[in-house]
């Protein structure tokens, strides 16, 4: 049987999701046009920024009813588990910017593929070590 609640909260972490997402392609971008980085160093350039947007959403939002920790130690073991979610994640994105060519001419593709990859580790790993 399905948990209601936690569906709830999967939508929630989804929602978030769009917003981490738009801020991990416009520092992508900014990576790539702006910074001169290589589609890769611009992917991993982006994360971060892309984390503590998702940290922030997921706090106030999908996990608000959670018991909260200090923000630098939440935001800190949040980070620790986008971390091992980089593994599908980026590895993703780099997968298909270093292979597929019409990928590597539109890297928000990859990013894209790459955020679906992570996001069920990363909401499952958030939920029962993070927002608990």
């Amino acid at each position: 049987m399905i948990n209601r609640a936690i569906v709830i909260q999967f939508i929630k972490f989804g929602i978030v999701g769009v917003a981490g997402f738009a801020v991990d392609t416009f520092f992508l971008y900014v990576g790539i046009d702006e910074l001169g980085l290589g589609r890769v160093a611009a992917g991993f350039f982006a994360f971060p920024f892309a984390v503590t947007v998702t940290w922030i959403g997921n706090r106030l939002f999908t996990f608000r009813d959670a018991p909260h920790e200090p923000m630098a130690k939440q935001w800190a073991k949040f980070a620790a588990v986008c971390v091992v979610g980089i593994v599908f994640n980026r590895g993703t994105y780099t997968l298909l910017v270093s292979t597929i060519p019409f990928v590597y001419a539109y890297p928000v593709i990859g990013l894209l593929a790459g955020t679906a990859a992570g996001m069920f580790f990363n909401f499952f790993a958030s939920r029962r070590l993070v927002f608990r």
